[in-house]
């Protein structure tokens, strides 16, 4: 007995048994068009379970790189819908195509960081700890709790009326 080389692939070719190279890369290509696009549905679906209106909602993933776009209510909407898409894993950016129905103020945003608080975001952006539920409500539905948020996560801070 001894060792046997073969040519990987030719068995696929002649007995038309297994797949070869080319045929298992378009097969992952073709899975992950398809897990991308399963994944925008989740979005925009639990964009509309939020109940932010947005009048032809359509996200678009491909690697980790998002694409919304669609007619939103106001700014404070257009801005919830994007932090649900760019909040999700595996998304590292969106590109905001959408427009805006009723103009508003935007919002500034904040990346938490470990140690973060509510009340010390506030503090840093108002200059009053205490004006943490701004904060929050502006987060709303996305965040459920004042002290459920995580490093990485992005928050809008809207300016104070």
């Amino acid at each position: 007995m001894g060792l046997f080389s073969f040519i990987k692939n030719a068995g696929a070719k002649v007995f038309c048994i297994g797949k070869t190279d080319a045929e298992e890369a378009a097969e992952a290509a073709e899975a992950k068009v398809a897990a991308e696009a399963t994944a925008a549905r989740k979005l925009e679906e639990t964009i509309g379970d939020l109940d932010l209106k947005v009048e032809g909602l359509s996200v678009h993933i491909s690697g980790d790189a998002a694409t919304i776009s669609g007619l939103a209510y106001d700014q404070a909407t257009r801005e919830k819908a994007i932090l649900v898409v760019g909040n999700s894993n595996g998304i590292a950016t969106v590109e905001d195509q959408m427009t805006v129905e009723n103009v508003e103020p935007e919002a500034q945003f904040h990346t938490v960081v470990s140690g973060d608080t509510l009340g010390k975001i506030a503090k840093k952006f108002y200059g009053n700890a205490m004006k943490y539920p701004v904060i929050f409500e502006a987060n709303k539905p996305m965040l459920e709790h004042p002290d459920k948020i995580y490093p990485g996560q992005v928050l809008r801070i809207p300016a104070l009326d």
